[in-house]
């Protein structure tokens, strides 16, 4: 990061107050489309997308070079079914039934890849019918389970990415995705989790994306207050059952190609469609841009299920506790779990400011080595994000009731080594 693009930043976030914001809530009906690596560098990314929030599309010539765009795809452009078979055949993957709609998403099941890349070859050849449905795998972590493959590499724009290099640390989970699907897969109406970022590159095949601005999807709510499974479906022009669809705006239009990479931002809700047999590589991620969006999330979570079992509260002695319990069952993170999330994210930049003249240190570690990559400044940018976030956690009333002195560091001990990290930095 250069002083000019930490200047901006600075200045954007002094008064930002973490909603998620997007094309100003307004209608939005362009799409910015980025031709040329060589011309479009990290400060422009960060200036023109992130911080503003809204949405890009990388050319196919950002993805040249990936393992998977030569290995994964066969001479005309289709999934090469011989060399995933040969590499991956026995792994087992999640696949979702696209005709079924379970609650307000599709049904899942785990298949060996190789049944799978049967199933596909099947109903390619039936004319995209099967009696099984239209199945899409979704979500698989081939990452965390083939870690040495030469599938792909992350462009410097997505990483700083706070997300993954938290649940790497905690070797846990992870937020890095492979889908594959027949022509006529898709994904119902939604908006990524923790109302992260995610960028999802077509390896092969050719995807529509609906996308609407933050704000605009509250449009869309049901009577009860429910967003829909399908923004396509005859039943939302019904006024009784959805009062202000009238007032809704179109979606934001996406065709994404071969080799492309789509950028959603935080807070983006989104429908998308396979309409050819499609591979594609998707990450979620959080970063000093929109943590404040990720506190705000999970701030609503919580008092969403505190409203949903309000009635027990004078009766249940460990009522919070319980509620911190749902919440991480329905989001996958509670209070106490956010606190570490920001603890390393926050360590991880301290030991790079106080070992910056040590190369070789950082470069032990992949995502202090990519810190280093991206600058000092960026480091003290993060660490400046972290501590706006920390200091609302640590004043917020419930995460007081989880005793977080008994943490390790207590909060305003981190909070004062960040700060001084950030005042010795800036000297």
């Amino acid at each position: 990061m250069d002083r000019d693009t930490f200047a901006c930043a600075t200045k954007f976030f002094r008064d930002y107050s973490g909603q998620p914001r997007g094309a100003s809530c307004q209608p939005h009906n362009h799409v910015d489309y980025i031709e040329k690596p060589d011309t479009f560098t990290y400060a422009d990314f960060f200036k023109d997308y992130l911080i503003p929030n809204d949405p890009c599309v990388f050319s196919a010539k950002f993805t040249e070079g990936w393992g998977s765009r030569r290995k994964w795809v066969t001479p005309d452009g289709k999934p090469n079914f011989d060399y995933l078979l040969r590499t991956f055949g026995e792994a087992v993957v999640p696949v979702a039934n696209c005709d079924v709609k379970e609650y307000n998403s599709n049904p899942k099941e785990h298949l060996k890849l190789k049944e799978y890349i049967s199933y596909w070859k099947e109903h390619i050849k039936k004319n995209y019918r099967s009696p099984r449905g239209c199945l899409y795998l979704k979500d698989w972590h081939l990452h965390r389970t083939f870690p040495e493959q030469d599938v792909y590499t992350i462009p410097i724009y997505f990483s700083s990415d706070w997300l993954n290099e938290y649940w790497d640390a905690i070797k846990v989970d992870d937020y890095r995705f492979v889908y594959m699907g027949p022509k006529g897969s898709w994904t119902p109406f939604h908006a990524d989790v923790f109302r992260s970022y995610s960028w999802s590159a077509n390896i092969c095949g050719k995807k529509k994306w609906l996308i609407f601005p933050p704000g605009q999807e509250e449009n869309l709510r049901d009577r009860h207050g429910h967003l829909p499974f399908d923004i396509t479906s005859p039943e939302l022009k019904k006024s009784s059952v959805y009062p202000r669809y009238a007032q809704s705006t179109a979606p934001v239009e996406i065709i994404q190609e071969a080799g492309e990479i789509v950028f959603i931002p935080s807070g983006w809700h989104h429908q998308v469609y396979n309409l050819e047999d499609t591979i594609s590589i998707n990450h979620n991620w959080v970063n000093g841009c929109n943590a404040a969006i990720m506190w705000s999330f999970l701030q609503d979570e919580l008092a969403a299920v505190q409203r949903e079992i309000r009635e027990w509260r004078e009766t249940m002695e460990d009522w919070h506790l319980q509620c911190q319990v749902l919440m991480k069952s329905y989001t996958g993170i509670d209070y106490k779990e956010f606190y570490n999330f920001l603890k390393i994210i926050a360590e991880n930049r301290i030991f790079v400011l106080e070992n910056h003249h040590s190369e070789e240190e950082a470069s032990k570690h992949c995502y202090r080595a990519a810190i280093s990559g991206l600058g000092m400044l960026h480091a003290v940018f993060d660490l400046k994000r972290t501590a706006k976030v920390l200091t609302s956690l640590n004043a917020n009333e419930d995460f007081k009731k989880l005793n977080p002195e008994s943490f390790t560091p207590p909060p305003h001990a981190l909070l004062h080594r960040l700060k001084a990290a950030i005042d010795t930095a800036l000297l």
